[in-house]
């Protein structure tokens, strides 16, 4: 017989198949054409706990995968314990061969395990990296069934066992990370859902309007666009909208567009290939690829740059996009959410948004009010949020309002919105944990008449005055914050970086304390 046939026919039917147990199952039924074979074991060794583990094995006619630990008697203990000090003194024989099924304790005992009759053996050790990692045994049932030419082909066979083994090990632990993956998302999926998509606070006052469109529009594919407000939870309602979609198992990828430098704009979007550009070191999906089959929201859309517009617009039209560097269409499924507290309207007469992307966004527009229009539910905001801020605070109880403060906060304007009440409630618990709370450091009496007497102007201020006084009005409310939440960028609804030329302009310092 040719050996290099033997070899080259083996190692293909063994490494056929991604499968190791299919690989084992046409690899046997390839050896009993030369030697006794009725099933053939992969296994690895647990030398720290004296045991092995059984990964899969395969007779002529079925296969499976196991992943079982055999527990081994004290004879099979002392077995492993002896192939230790032989590997270490480096006489360990290429193949260990055992014609009498009685005196062999560790195949004695895994035969036992699965009920099976006792069999001669051939096992080949696997090595990894110069480590043990297993053995592959081939089982024929009786006794004196092998002989030193079944020994020689079977060691033939090492390297492609080799091979399958590391193989196998690599993708079982891609497979356990898959699943772990899975675990992971399916709780941050389930967290994101009991955060904002299983509550809407004000479903069945404020927000009861917009939650009817919602429910109209959740099963379409419809793009949605999101009016309103900084800090209305234009956020929370697009969640609300994919959670109740058909999509709802499937990614929701939220996208800030004004938060993308201009220049990353189509990598982060469309992805890029290997090469691209300097530093595109691999290829990498875009933004739009992560979100197929699912939703993705488009979060200040108002801020996309022009060029970055008409992108988007062929995604809206076509359904596919081409990464940066490549040819290739790439067809997407997907559902497109839109929000900005612009005036987009305004913007396309200004000529700084397309009108055919505002006209193609605004085929279902929903306007959520500002909390100011929906003074009822800021009652059960503050409450909502006091429980959900006491336990991330880990608070050991859930402090309470003192009596007679819900009515100055049901006066207050709220400019900030519901991101604003947010942090009101997150700063009231830092100082007060055990309640009641006050929101004394608010000053709303001071809040409340200021709002009820504007600032008084003369008709002969020049537009600069105005817009430096004003600056300085926000920043005063916002201590100085210019970036961020509740910050004074935030309030006066434009980007950080624009705030802080139009006051270099206008000579305002800025920054806490002197920090910028």
């Amino acid at each position: 017989m040719d050996e290099n046939v033997f070899f080259r026919e083996a190692t293909l039917r063994l490494c056929g198949h991604l499968d190791i147990e299919k690989g084992l199952r046409e690899c046997i039924k390839y050896l009993e054409h030369f030697m006794p074979a009725d099933s053939l074991w992969l296994a690895r060794f647990e030398l720290e706990l004296g045991t092995v583990r059984v990964v899969a094995r395969a007779t002529t006619t079925e296969s499976g995968m196991h992943n079982v630990l055999v527990p081994l008697a004290d004879d099979g203990k002392m077995a492993m314990a002896n192939f230790r000090s032989a590997l270490l003194d480096h006489t360990l024989p290429d193949v260990f061969v055992g014609n009498t099924p009685e005196s062999e304790p560790v195949s004695r005992t895994v035969q036992t395990f699965f009920h099976l009759p006792l069999s001669s053996v051939m096992s080949l050790p696997l090595f990894i990296d110069g480590h043990p990692m297993g053995f592959l045994a081939l089982f024929a049932e009786g006794n004196d069934r092998f002989t030193e030419k079944h020994s020689h082909l079977f060691h033939l066979l090492k390297e492609p066992f080799f091979v399958a083994m590391s193989n196998t090990l690599k993708h079982r632990e891609v497979l356990d990370l898959k699943n772990l993956l899975a675990d992971d998302n399916r709780y941050l999926r389930g967290e994101l859902q009991r955060l904002s998509g299983d509550e809407i606070v004000g479903a069945s006052f404020g927000l009861k309007g917009v939650m009817h469109k919602v429910q109209q529009v959740a099963s379409l594919d419809s793009p949605v666009l999101l009016l309103g407000e900084t800090g209305v939870g234009k956020d929370v309602i697009a969640n609300a909208i994919h959670l109740s979609s058909p999509r709802r198992d499937k990614p929701f990828i939220r996208v800030n567009c004004g938060a993308i430098p201009e220049t990353l704009i189509d990598s982060e979007l469309f992805g890029h290939e290997k090469g691209a550009f300097t530093g595109a070191l691999s290829q990498k999906r875009g933004l739009f690829e992560r979100a197929n089959r699912g939703t993705i929201l488009l979060d200040e859309i108002g801020d996309l740059p022009l060029q970055a517009q008409v992108r988007l617009l062929r995604v809206l039209q076509n359904s596919e996009i081409e990464r940066v560097g490549g040819s290739d269409i790439i067809k997407l499924d997907i559902r497109v959410l839109a929000a900005t507290h612009r005036d987009l309207k305004a913007m396309v007469s200004s000529e700084l948004f397309r009108e055919d992307l505002w006209f193609r966004l605004n085929v279902f527009p929903i306007l959520i009010p500002p909390v100011r229009e929906r003074r009822s539910d800021v009652p059960a905001l503050l409450q909502h949020f006091i429980n959900l801020k006491a336990r991330e605070l880990k608070l050991p109880a859930i402090p309470k309002i003192s009596p007679g403060t819900i009515d100055s906060l049901l006066e207050y304007n709220w400019p900030g919105n519901v991101r604003e009440i947010q942090n009101v409630v997150e700063r009231s618990l830092i100082l007060n944990p055990k309640g009641p709370l006050t929101f004394d450091y608010m000053n709303l009496r001071k809040s409340l008449v200021s709002q009820d007497q504007p600032e008084q102007f003369n008709s002969t201020d020049k537009l600069d005055d105005v817009v430096h006084r004003h600056i300085q009005a926000v920043l005063s409310k916002t201590d100085g914050k210019i970036h961020g939440p509740a910050g004074a960028a935030e309030l006066l609804g434009i980007n950080p970086s624009t705030l802080r030329n139009r006051m270099d302009r206008l000579g305002i310092r800025y920054g806490r304390k002197g920090k910028g």
